[in-house]
């Protein structure tokens, strides 16, 4: 099935209607919960959009064990509610063996995990962003923000899609200065690496002691100990998901942010307006689904030279002269 690149397009056609009392949508969250002040916070915001500015009745679930992801999907499933969402790549098979026992129903994955040659079941859209894409311009950022042309990753779970944060930003720190040296670590191997402050401080402290003054995270709540890191060593560090400088004022360069609020809204209006919620849709540079931070609380810190080279590569990435590897 090929990705679908504008989410408008995707949502096009009447499958599922909705019914004339309220909306109910029911979402679980990823490893970690509400209060990561990243990505399970951001899927939170456009539930919350959902229901103020649509009037849907919502509710969720923080799952704390692995066992508890399908059972949380198939209690909303088998309730009352009209659409079912699923928060990170972890939930991929739960989504998948759920939305089969509940064909009617529409379920939606974000970061849902695409296996190549099988197909998606028919009641399930899969929201995927390329953030490899707004990684490089990370990449860019830090490279010629770097004194020491030294700066690192931190990954959470070592897994293909953190590793698509990792690739775009090492792509594009080397594109920016190919002298740059980038180090690289990941918390661990379970789902558990996503809410790990003291393993990302521990991971964040070595590559500093190598010499990194900016490094980047890719890993939930456990990037809240590299910006701990950050400020004992007065270093900079960079966001991801939302925008999290107010986690670390003055030491947060910028965050790698893509839009999972605004995609759990959209695709919540999509449903209850009677459009189709299956297929995939990929959201990018281009569809304005990925980004970085530049506002007023950070561009204080950003060189002019950093910020253009940093707009340059957006332009060329969009026209498609520069293809960003995800691996």
């Amino acid at each position: 099935m090929r990705p679908t690149r504008l989410l408008a397009a995707v949502l096009a056609a009447a499958t599922f209607a909705a019914p004339a009392s309220a909306y109910k949508v029911g979402l679980v969250f990823d490893v970690g919960g509400r209060g990561d002040k990243s990505f399970n916070d951001a899927a939170y915001r456009g539930l919350e959009r959902a229901k103020k500015e649509l009037g849907v009745d919502v509710d969720y679930i923080e799952p704390s064990e692995a066992a508890d992801r399908e059972n949380a999907l198939r209690q909303f499933a088998s309730g009352p509610f009209d659409m079912v969402i699923g928060i990170g790549f972890i939930f991929t098979d739960d989504i998948n063996r759920v939305a089969k026992a509940f064909p009617t129903k529409p379920f939606a994955g974000v970061d849902y995990a695409i296996t190549p040659g099988k197909d998606l079941p028919p009641n399930v859209v899969a929201l995927k962003f390329r953030e490899q894409e707004s990684s490089f311009l990370g990449g860019v950022i830090a490279a010629l923000t770097s004194k020491t042309h030294v700066i690192g990753f931190v990954g959470g779970m070592d897994t293909p899609l953190i590793h698509k944060f990792e690739a775009g930003f090492k792509a594009g720190a080397a594109w920016a200065d190919p002298k740059v040296k980038i180090l690289s670590a990941y918390a661990g191997v379970t789902p558990e690496a996503f809410k790990d402050p003291s393993k990302g401080k521990e991971l964040a402290l070595s590559q500093i002691g190598q010499g990194a003054d900016v490094i980047y995270h890719a890993s939930g709540s456990t990037g809240l100990g590299v910006f701990e890191a950050a400020r004992e060593k007065h270093i900079l560090a960079i966001g991801v998901d939302s925008d999290q400088y107010k986690d670390a004022p003055g030491y947060v360069l910028t965050s790698i942010t893509k839009q999972v609020d605004t995609a759990v809204y959209n695709t919540v209006k999509a449903a209850m307006s009677g459009k189709p919620l299956k297929g995939i849709i990929e959201l990018g540079l281009k569809e304005k689904g990925v980004d970085y931070v530049y506002d007023e609380h950070n561009k204080g810190l950003i060189p002019a030279a950093a910020r253009a080279k940093a707009e340059e590569a957006r332009k060329l990435i969009v026209a498609g002269k520069i293809k960003v590897p995800a691996k």
